[in-house]
Order: structure tokens, then sequence, then C-alpha cells
């Protein structure tokens, strides 16, 4: 069980604040979920990039996450605290590469990203024991986010009408 942290330890440190989500990951059910639901107006704001703009904010989140996941899982002494979820709203960016602000895309890149963040198949599962620090805490959403960018491919591939 993680250890409680109070909102004064989020909204007090900005590191904290950001990795939580903008205080979504103090959520008491499902912070990841809340953290993946911070994510759906922040892609609104950059869904009208041209892809290689939102690549590079991609990358941008993702690798400015490993940081602040780092600092703050180190700050609260719990490796990969349920209510850091930096992680999923970088994952969710990446489910989204190339989409266009649809909310049918919006509600299947979300259900595919949670989908394949909680079950974690392989390799997601293995990346998240295995790999330490904010790199770990931030791969395995990544490819989560992949594995959910692959199957909202698949879906535009083989029922064109989204």
């Amino acid at each position: 069980m993680a250890e409680k942290v109070t909102a004064g330890q989020v909204f007090s440190n900005p590191i904290n604040f950001l990795a939580f989500g903008f205080g979504a990951g103090l959520a008491p059910k499902a912070p990841g979920t809340f953290g993946t639901l911070v994510a759906v107006p922040l892609f609104w704001l950059a869904a009208d990039l041209s892809l290689i703009n939102y690549l590079i904010l991609t990358l941008f989140i993702s690798l400015i996450g490993i940081y602040l996941c780092h600092e703050s899982a180190k700050s609260l002494g719990v490796h990969d605290h349920p209510g850091i979820v930096w992680d999923e709203i970088a994952g969710f960016f990446v489910t989204m590469i190339g989409f266009s602000f649809t909310w049918s895309n919006i509600i299947i890149g979300f259900v595919l990203f949670r989908i394949f963040d909680i079950v974690k198949p392989w390799p997601i599962k293995w990346i998240d024991k295995k790999v330490a620090g904010g790199f770990g805490i931030m791969l395995d959403d990544i490819i989560a986010g992949i594995f959910a960018w692959l199957g909202l491919f698949a879906i535009h591939y083989f029922w064109s009408g989204l």
C-alpha cells in the first residue's frame, strides 16, 4: 500500500504538483484514470499542431516526465506512487499521435490506454517491475500508449467510419 500523500505535499511542491497531474493524482480511487482525464483537455489544446510539432511536444512531455516522476518519487520515498500520474498524461499523448480531436477518438483512445495501463500485458508488466527510477515510471506508460495507438490505428483501418 502506498504511503498517503496530502494535498499540502502536492500543492506546495511544484514537482509533486506536476507529477500528480495538477492534483488529479490525489483522487482516492483510480488516480491513473483521473490523470488520464487531465490529458484530454491538454490534447485538445495540442490537437491542431502539425504532426512534427505534436511529436516534439510529446517527446518533451515524456522527457520532462522522467525528471518529474523520479524527483517526486524520491521526495515521497515511494517508487511509482499511484498518485504520480504524469506518466498517464504522456501515455495518452502517445496514444493520440496522428489522430484528430474527435470524441470517438478520445473515448476509444482513452479506453484502450487505460486497459493497457491497467492490464499491463508483456512487456509492460516486466518493465513496470524491472526498470527503476523516473525512466521506469514513464516507460511502461509510454509502451501502453504505443499499444493503445496500435489499437486505435487498427480500429481506424478496419472501421473507417470513425
